[in-house]
Order: structure tokens, then sequence, then C-alpha cells
């Protein structure tokens, strides 16, 4: 067995300095815990960048929350399958959404923001809508993941998050999606963990998905309010079809008569809304958060 190595006395002054300065930062971070002025999904957060919350025991993080303690700690830690040793940051993903899920209507935490899911027919306008609320600030809006190619006018990780078919793939086998659904032979999906993330730091949150997929979230996220966007008339929505140059004569067809298919829908949503004028949709979105 190797011998660790030697170290001076101004290594060795060096080490003691730093451990003392990181335990100060934990003793810190723990009291801001306790006193609730820190979410344990904010510490989350931090320890991305921070080496000190990072190194922290699980546990001591745990049981810094008021009301939990060692033993409710040490029986949470068993029953999410934590080791007693693990440190914050060897969470896996899947132990994160567990503890974030677990303090989510903790008294410590940031009251949740809500959660509306915009869905409708393609061409009613959920894009412009989507883009206006982002505008006025609102809503955390999230950028949806896509396997289809960008549109001439769209910014990849603006209007969308542009990938492989291969990449989406893997995302789905790592169980990073809160939904996705294959739409007009492309796939679509909603990162789980940055939604949690916002809606748990009190945010509220517009997701601007397919139909299949806003239903997903729904059987996930009970709470979620999800919203249907109408045309004014079938005509309409023929016209902004039929308007937007992006497609031939015979996929124009296929999506009017999808369209046509995905108003049936309607009926299964919480709240249904006519896209006659963008800011009067806007209005509404924001006073069903409020």
């Amino acid at each position: 067995m190797a011998l660790p190595p030697r170290l001076t006395d101004e290594q060795r002054l060096r080490a003691l300095e730093k451990a003392g300065i990181s335990r100060k930062r934990r003793a810190i971070v723990k009291a801001q815990l306790k006193s609730g002025s820190l979410s344990i999904d904010q510490i989350l957060e931090i320890s991305k960048t921070d080496e000190a919350v990072a190194n922290m025991r699980v546990r001591e993080l745990l049981e810094s929350l008021s009301g939990v303690g060692k033993v409710r700690a040490l029986t949470l830690m068993e029953r999410l399958e934590i080791s007693p040793t693990r440190r914050v940051k060897g969470l896996g993903r899947h132990q994160i959404t567990q503890i974030r899920n677990e303090f989510m209507k903790s008294a410590h935490a940031l009251t949740p923001g809500k959660l509306l899911v915009l869905s409708g027919p393609g061409g009613v306008g959920k894009s412009t809508v989507a883009k206006k609320l982002r505008e006025v600030g609102e809503f955390w809006v999230s950028v949806s993941y896509t396997t289809r190619d960008p549109r001439s006018n769209e910014i990849d990780g603006r209007d969308y998050n542009f990938v492989s078919h291969e990449i989406f793939q893997t995302m789905i086998n790592n169980g990073e999606f809160l939904e996705w659904a294959e739409f007009a032979g492309n796939r679509y999906g909603t990162a789980q963990d940055k939604v949690e993330q916002a809606l748990l730091l009190g945010k509220n949150v517009l997701l601007e998905i397919e139909i299949a997929g806003a239903k997903q979230v729904k059987e996930h996220l009970p709470k979620s309010i999800l919203v249907f966007l109408e045309p004014p008339s079938w005509e309409e929505l023929v016209a902004r079809l039929e308007g937007r140059g992006t497609d031939d004569a015979v996929r124009r067809t296929q999506r009017l008569e999808l369209a046509q298919a995905e108003l049936e829908a309607a009926s299964s949503f919480d709240v249904i809304l006519i896209n006659d004028e963008v800011e009067s949709v806007v209005q509404k979105l924001i006073e069903l958060a409020s």
C-alpha cells in the first residue's frame, strides 16, 4: 500500500485553512436552510459551483431542516436508497428528483409556482403566445427539445433545443423528460429537471407542447393546468397553416387533417381559450396563474 504524500509545513497550513473555510461555509448554508432563507432545492443548485457545499454529506443537509433531525434524515435516506456517507456531489439525477419532490411542500421552501400547459392544433399560434408571455416576464417558459430541423427564423436554445434522434433517444433512456411525444415524424420533449427546479423556486411555468405530451404532464403532475388554444374559426386556422410557406401541398393537407383530429381533444383540457388576440390570451394565462 502506497504511503500518503508528505506535506510541508506550508502545505499543511494551507490545507487546514481551506478545511476551516469549507466548514464555515457549510455552517452558514445549513443555518440558512434551517431559518428558511434558502430552500433545499436552492442549495442543490448552489452545490453545482460551490465545492464546499458539494462536499457536504447529504445527512448533514437533511438534518439541518427544522423538524427533520437525525432519525428522520437517516430513515429518509434509507427509503431513497442514499448511502449514509453520500455527499451532495455524489447524488444521482433520480435521487435529486426524489429529494426535491419530498420537500416540495415543505414550509422551508418557497411556495411552488403553478404549471400551465399550453396546447392546441398546429398553426393555432402557440409559439406566438409563448413568445409574448416570455417578453412580459410573468412566466418561466420551458424550451422544448426536438429532433426536427429548425425553420429559417428559429434559433437553437430560444425556440427549441434542436438535437439529433440519437441524442433524443439517449435522453429518453436516461429518464430526462417530463413528457415526450412524436408528432409529424419528429419527437418533442420537455426536460424534467429544469421544470421542477423552476417550480420549486416559486416561478410560474408555461409549457408549450403537443396534445399527447400535455396529457402525460397531467398524469405526472395532476395540479398542472391544461390550456387548449383554439382558432377563432376553422377558416382562420386553414389560412394560418397555408400561409406558413414551409410545407408543400401534401404536407399542408396532412397538417389540416391532423388539426381536425386535434380540435376534438379540447374537451379533455381544463381551460379552452380562443386565440383571437394574442394580448388577451396572455392576460388570461397570467390570471390563471395568479
